[in-house]
């Protein structure tokens, strides 16, 4: 009988630890503190960055304003005050998993191992990891790097890609890292590197803002497939299923095909560069058919 009674006792304390438990988490933490904190970047044009008042603006930003909203209607508050967390391609992970930042919302690759320390909501973008040189440099493929000094962002996935890539090849490349996309393309426009590895989108953002778009070119081999996700903490069930509805809400209502044409199809600030740049088929895919899978055979 006495063990009959612990057992009950044990079981009745776990039933009233569960929900105490299931409430700990981004949810409770904004609605204690009546705040959210956004993690973005200054320069991931058209994704995230600052504008000419130093306002972090961009495709994510927006996005993540839109899932703000959500997180404010689920938890009946009137207003969550937004804060925002300046972060770096090598730091934005272990200031989400720290608790710093509570959405980080930029131009971050999804990937099965990043998910080992992050999660991610709906796929937001889909892009190709390529380099740019200049024209004059005639390099338009893998092979044509042999011997050359190549740069890339520390902390991406890219840099980590092409070190494997040169080793793979034999390509004998002097692979550096730079501090930010700015810093590595600076790089290759004053002849410190020959290349520039990183996602095609955000090559294309740094071309069409230099002082001369038409020396520089694009390799057309893509070197790996590349979805973007909105990075929250790993384990937060409760919190990813409202960021995922909210994602979901956005893409099914229509709403995703405004907010696209403003960032890529028109021009924008501060200089009002237009992208031109149409939705692909691999991200049309994720908008019918939501997803935040990181494997990139998935958007193929």
């Amino acid at each position: 009988m006495r063990t009959t009674l612990a057992l009950l006792s044990a079981l009745a304390g776990l039933a009233l630890a569960v929900p105490a438990a299931a409430q700990e988490g981004t949810l409770k933490k904004i609605k204690d503190s009546g705040s959210i904190t956004i993690g973005h970047r200054d320069a991931s044009i058209p994704f995230s960055y600052y504008d000419d008042q130093q306002k972090p603006i961009g495709y994510a930003m927006d996005l993540c304003h839109r899932i703000v909203d959500a997180v404010k209607k689920e938890l009946k508050m009137k207003k969550v005050d937004i804060k925002y967390q300046l972060v770096t391609s090598a730091n934005r992970i272990p200031l989400m998993a720290n608790g710093t930042i509570d959405l980080e919302c930029g131009s971050t690759t999804n990937n099965l191992e990043r998910q080992k320390q992050v999660w991610f909501t709906i796929t937001h973008f889909v892009t190709a990891n390529r380099f740019v040189a200049k024209k004059s440099a005639k390099l338009s493929k893998l092979e044509d790097l042999k011997g050359k000094t190549v740069v890339s962002t520390a902390g991406t996935t890219n840099i980590k890609q092409i070190t494997q890539l040169n080793s793979e090849k034999n390509l004998g490349a002097n692979i550096i890292s730079a501090n930010g996309h700015p810093e590595a393309f600076l790089m290759v426009e004053t002849g410190r590197a020959a290349a520039f590895v990183m996602d095609d989108i955000l090559l294309y953002s740094l071309v069409a803002t230099s002082k001369s778009p038409k020396a520089y070119s694009i390799s057309r081999d893509a070197l790996s497939v590349e979805p973007y996700g909105i990075m929250l903490r790993k384990d937060d069930a409760a919190f990813k299923k409202v960021v995922d509805a909210a994602m979901t809400s956005i893409y099914k209502s229509g709403q995703i095909n405004g907010i696209y044409q403003k960032w890529f199809q028109k021009p924008i600030p501060p200089k009002k560069v237009n992208l031109n740049l149409p939705i692909s088929a691999q991200f049309k895919k994720v908008i019918a058919n939501p997803t935040s899978s990181g494997d990139p055979n998935d958007y193929k």
